[in-house]
């Protein structure tokens, strides 16, 4: 399919063709989450199951995206968007506390919303893997975005005095790189650890790069 077919226009059933547009597209997208983040999972999807679990038929697919790699990608930018707004409300809720404080609530807010449907982790930090050099890319921006928010929040701490002034960003990278391999392997039951221990590993983690880095052990 060389690009998407043309989408009808006007009013129909009193909602507009933008408005139709976006439900489809909503039902394409709850149907993936189901389908690439459970059984039988993106590689062994196809179009025509797609368009079935969603209701809607392939041509209205084709309306939508080129292809299933289309969908994949909105889905895996829609589970981290979620997941960007629960970090953001929980530093929002968090506003004035100390950072370890702070910290520990955007990652516990972030991890409840990631791993709260197990769906969610599958398309996080399993199917998008190794898909293509499109995908690679776009999770590695996603990456950068998490480490700019870390690094915003080292940034501010230091400026209240919680936290030594330093490049944070490959710290921040290195932690990243950790949620991402060891709830990778958690889903994949390589873990021996419940969530909780796993979240609670990872929160220490991020305090640590957070501390001043003079701080002596145990203070």
């Amino acid at each position: 399919m060389a690009g998407r077919l043309r989408q009808p226009t006007g009013r129909y059933g009193g909602r507009s063709a933008e408005e139709r547009q976006a439900e489809r597209r909503r039902r394409f997208l709850d149907a993936a989450l189901q389908l690439f983040g459970d059984s039988p999972g993106y590689r062994a999807t196809t179009v025509a199951a797609l368009s079935e679990a969603a209701g809607l038929s392939t041509r209205q697919f084709y309306e939508e995206f080129r292809t299933l790699e289309d969908v994949l990608a909105a889905l895996h930018l829609q589970v981290n968007d979620w997941a960007e707004e629960a970090a953001l409300a929980a530093l929002a809720e968090a506003e004035g506390m100390p950072i370890a404080e702070r910290a520990a609530a955007a990652f516990r807010a972030y991890a409840a919303n990631v791993t709260g449907d197990p769906r969610r982790i599958r398309i996080t930090f399993v199917e998008i893997i190794g898909v293509s050099p499109r995908l690679e890319e776009q999770r590695l921006a996603r990456r950068s975005r998490w480490v700019d928010l870390i690094c915003a929040e080292a940034a501010a701490a230091v400026e209240r005095g919680e936290a030594a002034p330093r490049d944070y960003r490959v710290a921040a990278a290195a932690f990243i790189g950790s949620v991402n391999g060891l709830l990778h392997d958690w889903r994949a039951g390589w873990v021996d650890a419940t969530l909780d221990q796993v979240v609670d590993e990872l929160v220490q983690l991020l305090l640590g790069i957070l501390r001043p880095v003079d701080r002596a052990p145990g203070a």
